[in-house]
Parts: structure tokens; C-alpha cells; sequence
């Protein structure tokens, strides 16, 4: 009796702790360490558990990620895989799926020494034959909640700068039966999420081995340049150097040398370069849409799809200036102050900023090069900030105008077909960390404690992420180009209640949740603890089936259409005609199932709606709000603002997203 007793009260916290993970994982995709601690780290701290189910805690939520990344194992050879690239031979293995995978492939040099932040060069050819059988390092990042592995790695340097490898997924081709002409299949090239800061290529969640096999479609993901590696710039820098090694978009440059490998080598694989759909979520999405805007994306590829994504950039001044001029917090110029104080050259910003200024180019430039990566990650990790500026308006490899501009006119981007979307419920994880709003019972489990505040505050920040993601620009491409556009929103929040725990109603479709229904991969531990039980097989897996589907036939024929079988409900273009829709939901039949809805969301509706409301328990709270949304757009108005309370927008996510 005592054991069953026991053994029923380690299971209980076992599966607490599966729930109190679930924040993470979305953090996880959109934040690096910091703000994935505000969710997990400080309930933890703050939490009436005792100190050693504290460290169990903590110990838990990052060893969930091991074992959930793929190609940590070296595999073994197999003949069938040999394939030449313009750099040399190279060997994958047959994954147990029965597809075809090369993992570690070099697509640049590595950007270490005097390549660190500049442009990636070509990689360089080898002799022999590469063997493609193990992942490569991940790009330099701090060790977050969500993504790194054991739990001494939480909160410290993890990775390498050497990290610009790719892994490819394929159906299993003999080496002597590889496809020529119409007959080689369409290339899908997917960008990670992680702000900018954090992520992988391998994770299980981005695996493209059932892609590839169900629907005969060649998988590329790859690593890129994260954090201040990835995006960084200051008027020191590279000052004899060349525009794109200038350009402080590094990140967004190591994607288009990806995607010119692609075009250079996926013929040797069985791949069309002339049929490359470029996809990704969250920061991934993000980046494609600059990389529409790019002029140095012309030819790379050919569709376009965009999961949770935001048309983000930043003006160059902001990410060089000090914050006197117009400077992120975090800019160039801000972030050598940081160092220097933490070197103990000075003692104060006002110090950092007289002796930065006395400091000639060439010693400015040799100061941050001499500095390992290590140092710049610390520093970082020390000032808790998630919130660099990235994708940066340099006018030679991102436009010197907000992209919304660009595409007001398909002359001034790379207009191409094109699938937008989000999930209904993005933010909900976001907000399980805010005690206003989610309490804690025993310490650790969940509890909505206003269920209508709750759902209607995160509906207005769903809806935002919904108007400035998809439909106000999906209005803007519909408008500019004649290809079509195809915009979604992922409805599926068949969860289970677990210990009196709602999570439909606590995670709902949450941010990054459609991942593993697009990749038909439900490997992610994380997620299958809790989230993804026995009850609800049938109805994930019958969903995924359907979403990989429009997705493949996308990559196939530049329209999701019917699946590539032609038996789904048709997927019809964004339109603007009366009466016509505008987006699909997707969502399992029980909630409705799949089908097309004709209200679009836009910051103006979003605005008004907001000032009618009566439900805000005090001004503050409408205040906070209507700053977090609006703040920075066309419909702020600082009138408005005060005559709600001046109270300013306190939640860290819109700290991220305000760029």
C-alpha cells in the first residue's frame, strides 16, 4: 500500500513537472535563454517547493531535451547515399524510416577568426568522401531552458562558432537511378525559429525524414548565425570591407549561402533547384520575410511559407547608435560599453562611452575580434537580454525601408507564391509565467485564476500577432503581385486535462504547436509527455496527414489545393472580393474540421474593439495593453495613451518584438 501510495505521488509530480514544462517549449522556438526563463526558471525560484524538488525541477526541464536531437549518433554508411557535390563526394546513411539522410554538410567556411562577423565565404573543397552521418555542432548560443540538454548547460556558452553545416532529407534513391529533368522532386528549405538567438537545425521537431518519405519532397535545414554573431554591427567593423561584410545581417546572409548551396548541389540528390520552396516558423519566418525583401535573394528560390512569422526589420542607426542617438539598448555601441565595464576598463556607462570614443577604428575592431565567443555569450547571459536588434535596414542585403514599404510594389521584392499563417492561441504559453493572471497550486501546477480575463487578454495579443503576421500583410502581397497568396491559422487544441489541469484551455494551439503536424514528426519528448497523449492520436495524426499534404502539393504545384491526393477540403487563395475567404482553419473534425473564413483581422478593428471594452478590471491593465499593441504603429496615438492611463506595456515579448 505504502509503495502504490508512493509510487502514485511520484507520478503525480512527474506529470506536474510534464506540465509546467509546456511553457517552455514554445519559448523555447521564439526566445533564447533569458525570456525562456521568465516563464520556468523564476516560478521555479519563486515556488513554494523545497530546495531539492527545485533542482529536480530544474534538472528535469532540460534533460527533456536529451535524446530529442537527431543525428547526435553516428550512423552507418550506406553505399546507396554516395552523391557528389561541387566541393566533393559525400556518404549519408538510410534513416530507420526508410528515407535517405546526409547530416553535417558543410555550406561555408567556418566564420571564425577573422570571418567572424562578415559574410560567409563558399566552403572548401576536399578530397576523399565526406561522410554526412552525424550532427554538426549548433551555432554559438547560451544554454537555454528549452533547448539544451543536460542541465549543467543551462545558462552557459553551448555550441560553436564553427556551425554552418546543413543535413538533407530524401526519399530512398538508388545512386544510379537519380531522377533528371521533370522527374527530380521539389526542394523544401526550412529556417529554424529561436529569436535569433537560440535553436538548431537537428532537433527532432524540424526532423524532414517522413516529409520526405510520405510525400517525395527533398528536406534541407541548416544552422545560422544566432544572437550577436548572427546580427551585429558597428562603424568599426570591416570599414574596407565589402557591403554584405558590412551589412551586420549575418544570419540572413548564412541563409542565402544556404540557399545558393541548394541551387549549386540538390541536383546530385535527386532535388529541382528550379522548384525551392523556402519555409519557417517564428524567427525562422521572420527571416524569410526579409529574405523577400532581399535583393540578394533573387533566383534562390521559388515559393515561399511562412509559419508565425512578423515583417521585422530594423533601422541601421538603431543597431549601431549609441541609445543619445537613437540606439537599441543593445546596439553596437552599446554593447562595447558592456564590455568594457566588464573587463573593468571603466566603471560606468557614461565611462564606457568617453573611452569607446577615444578609441581609434583599428582598436575598436581588434578589441572585438580578440574577444572569444564565450565572453560576448556571458555578457549576454549576464544582462538577461533576448532583445537584440536583428535584421537590420543596411540597404545592401535587407532593404533600408520597413519591409511593409517594400512590399508595396512586387518590382521591389521577390514576389513569389506564398503561405502565411499563425496559430490561434500563440500566446497563451507566454502568459503562464505572469502570477497576475496564472496561479500556482502545490507550486508547480497551473491554474487560470480569471478564465474570461485570461482568454480575452490573450485573444488581443493573438489577434495582433494575427493582423501584423498574416492579414495585413497578405492584404499588401494580394495587392502588389499577381502570385497568389495562402494564409492559414491553426486551430487544433485537443488537449487533455491532466491533474485538474485544463490545457486546452491553459495552452490552447499554442505558439510552434503546428510544427510537428507540418513535419509529421511527434518525436519531441517535451510535447509528448503531456500534450500529445493516447486520446488524441486519431485526431493529430489524421490532421498532420492533411497538413503535410498542402504543404508537399505547395512545394509541388505552387498552390495547397486539394493535398496531394485532391480529397482535402480546397485550400483557396487570400482574396478580397465579398464574400470570399480569405484564410483556412485547421483544425480536426471535431472542432469543425477544415475549412476557409472571411474575417480578417487589422490593427484598426483590433483598436477599436479595445476601446470599447468594458471586461479590464482597471484602466492600467486596458493602458498596458493598448501600449504592448500599438506602441510604435500608425494607430498609436499618445493622446489615446493617456487618457487610458499612461500606463506602459510591461510584458517581456513585446520588449522582443518591438524592433
Amino acid at each position: 500500500m505504502f509503495a502504490t501510495a508512493a509510487g502514485l505521488k511520484d507520478f503525480e509530480l512527474s506529470i506536474g513537472i510534464s506540465i509546467f514544462r509546456l511553457g517552455v517549449f514554445a519559448g523555447s522556438i521564439l526566445f533564447s535563454t533569458s525570456v525562456c526563463n521568465l516563464i520556468p526558471i523564476s516560478l521555479i525560484v519563486s515556488s513554494r517547493l523545497p530546495p531539492s524538488i527545485s533542482r529536480i525541477l530544474l534538472f528535469e526541464i532540460s534533460f527533456s531535451r536529451s535524446g530529442d536531437d537527431y543525428g547526435e549518433e553516428r550512423q552507418v554508411a550506406d553505399t546507396q547515399t554516395l552523391r557528389r557535390t561541387i566541393d566533393g563526394d559525400v556518404i549519408g546513411f538510410l534513416d530507420i524510416t526508410d528515407s535517405h539522410t546526409w547530416m553535417g554538410i558543410p555550406y561555408a567556411v567556418a566564420p571564425i577568426g577573422d570571418l567572424r562577423w562578415k559574410a560567409p565565404r563558399k566552403p572548401t573543397p576536399w578530397d576523399g568522401t565526406l561522410e554526412a552521418l552525424q550532427a554538426s555542432e549548433r551555432c554559438k548560443q547560451v544554454g537555454s531552458v528549452g533547448e539544451s540538454r543536460p542541465a549543467e548547460e543551462l545558462g552557459k556558452p553551448i555550441g560553436a562558432e564553427d556551425c554552418l553545416y546543413l543535413n538533407i532529407f530524401a526519399p530512398k534513391i538508388l545512386k544510379d537511378e537519380l531522377p533528371t529533368g521533370e522527374a527530380r522532386a521539389p526542394v523544401m528549405v526550412y529556417v529554424h525559429g529561436g529569436g535569433n538567438t537560440a535553436g538548431y537545425a537537428n532537433q527532432f521537431k524540424y526532423s524532414g525524414r517522413n516529409l520526405a518519405r510520405n510525400h517525395e519532397v527533398i528536406v534541407v535545414n541548416f544552422n545560422y548565425r544566432l544572437n550577436l554573431f548572427g546580427w551585429f554591427t558597428h562603424p568599426a567593423l570591416n570599414r574596407d570591407a565589402s557591403l554584405e561584410d558590412k551589412s551586420g545581417n549575418y544570419g540572413i546572409l548564412d541563409s542565402l549561402a544556404a540557399l545558393q548551396w541548394v541551387q549549386d548541389n540538390i541536383e546530385a540528390f535527386g532535388g529541382n533547384p528550379d522548384n525551392v520552396t523556402l519555409f519557417g516558423e517564428s524567427a525562422g519566418g521572420m527571416n524569410i520575410f526579409a529574405i523577400l525583401a532581399s535583393p540578394k535573394g533573387k533566383g534562390l528560390f521559388h515559393k515561399a511559407i511562412i509559419q508565425s512569422g512578423l515583417p521585422i526589420s530594423t533601422p541601421l542607426e538603431k543597431a549601431r547608435n549609441y541609445v543619445e542617438d537613437s540606439g537599441h539598448e543593445n546596439s553596437g555601441r552599446e554593447i562595447v560599453n558592456k564590455l568594457l565595464i566588464a573587463d573593468g576598463l571603466v566603471t560606468s556607462r557614461e565611462g564606457a562611452i568617453s573611452h569607446q570614443n577615444q578609441m581609434t577604428d583599428s582598436e575598436l575592431e581588434d578589441y572585438l575580434r580578440n574577444k572569444s565567443a564565450n565572453e560576448i555569450l556571458m555578457l549576454l547571459n549576464a544582462e538577461g537580454i533576448p532583445n537584440i536588434p536583428y535584421i537590420f535596414r543596411d540597404g545592401t542585403v535587407v532593404p533600408a525601408v520597413d519591409l511593409m514599404q517594400v512590399f508595396a510594389d512586387a518590382a521591389n521584392y521577390n514576389a513569389v507564391p506564398m503561405m502565411i499563417g499563425t496559430n490561434r492561441d500563440e500566446f497563451k504559453p507566454f502568459f503562464a509565467g505572469d502570477r497576475n493572471m496564472v496561479a500556482l497550486n502545490m507550486g508547480f501546477l497551473p491554474k487560470i485564476i480569471d478564465p474570461p480575463y485570461f482568454h480575452a487578454v490573450t485573444g488581443y495579443f493573438n489577434d495582433s500577432w494575427k493582423a501584423r503576421g498574416v492579414d495585413e500583410v497578405s492584404m499588401r502581397l494580394v495587392a502588389s503581385q499577381s502570385d497568389p497568396v495562402f494564409a492559414y491559422r491553426f486551430d487544433w487544441d485537443e488537449l487533455p486535462t491532466v491533474l485538474g489541469v485544463d490545457l486546452s484551455q491553459l495552452m490552447g494551439a499554442m505558439h510552434a504547436s503546428e510544427i510537428p503536424f507540418v513535419f509529421e514528426s511527434f518525436d519531441d519528448r517535451l510535447m509528448n509527455t503531456v500534450l500529445f497523449s493516447g486520446d488524441n492520436i486519431p485526431s493529430r495524426t489524421e490532421l498532420s496527414k492533411k497538413m503535410s499534404s498542402y504543404w508537399a502539393e505547395f512545394a509541388f504545384n505552387s498552390s495547397p489545393g486539394k493535398g496531394r491526393d485532391g480529397t482535402q477540403p480546397e485550400w483557396q487563395p487570400w482574396s478580397e472580393k465579398d464574400g470570399e475567404g480569405k484564410f483556412v482553419m485547421l483544425d480536426s473534425k471535431l472542432d469543425g474540421g477544415i475549412r476557409m473564413n472571411n474575417e480578417a483581422v487589422t490593427f484598426a478593428v483590433l483598436k477599436q474593439r479595445l476601446l470599447q471594452d468594458t471586461s479590464f478590471p482597471n484602466a492600467a491593465a486596458k493602458s498596458k495593453l493598448y501600449d504592448c499593441v500599438f506602441k510604435e504603429s500608425r494607430y498609436w496615438d499618445a493622446g489615446e495613451f493617456q487618457s487610458l492611463g499612461g500606463e506602459a506595456c510591461d510584458i517581456p515579448i513585446f520588449k522582443f518584438l518591438r524592433l
